[in-house]
């Protein structure tokens, strides 16, 4: 039996990574919920460091940034009145970059992600945030079916531990690899870090 490959590489579709001088750079709910709220993630401060790096490089090149905001349940997760839904400060926008709003985890999905990011012009996103397995991988995957080609930050995402139908924990790192394993089959090229992107 040969050795197992993605769908990039028996297609030879898969491209190469993306730089931040071409292309916009997507940060997907980096909000407090997943610092104090119900949905704490384990691997937060890691990625949120990562997270940091790439929106300081981004700036200072002048890349074109999209900032993503879950707008959640009023007195609940992502409550978008109340401090739990408000951008963590290490990654919260400046004054004239692009925020887009969302209520599903396809930040395409009822919003106007599509328009900004072709007023933007860049067919290529470097993709991060949280969390991997739901906005993250949802995400990338319809930006695919609009003609996108992603770069995915493995060390600038995180998720969290979920239970199984046996009622048995995967561990949050389980579960972040899998996901960004199943993402790079077809979806995204995959980079460890923000300095790949350097």
């Amino acid at each position: 039996m040969s050795p197992a490959q993605t769908l990039y590489q028996l297609t030879g579709r898969g491209h190469a990574a993306a730089s931040l001088g071409n292309a916009s750079l997507l940060i997907i709910d980096a909000q407090e919920e997943y610092r104090s709220g119900v949905l704490r993630l384990p691997g937060l401060d890691a990625a949120l460091t990562e997270i940091a790096s790439l929106l300081a490089a981004a700036r200072a090149a002048g890349s074109a940034l999209v900032h993503i905001k879950h707008l959640g349940i009023p007195g609940g997760l992502l409550d978008p009145q109340g401090p739990r839904g408000q951008h963590l400060p290490e990654a919260a926008p400046l004054p004239g970059e692009v925020l887009v709003e969302k209520r599903l985890p396809n930040a395409f999905a009822g919003t106007d992600l599509h328009e900004r990011l072709q007023e933007l012009g860049h067919l290529d996103l470097i993709i991060c945030g949280f969390m991997t397995h739901s906005s993250i991988s949802s995400t990338v995957r319809a930006a695919k079916d609009y003609g996108y080609r992603c770069t995915l930050v493995d060390a600038a995402c995180a998720t969290r531990d979920l239970p199984d139908a046996e009622g048995q924990v995967i561990d949050a790192a389980q579960i972040h690899r899998i996901e960004m394993t199943a993402l790079a089959d077809n979806f995204a090229t995959l980079v460890p870090s923000a300095k790949a992107l350097a």
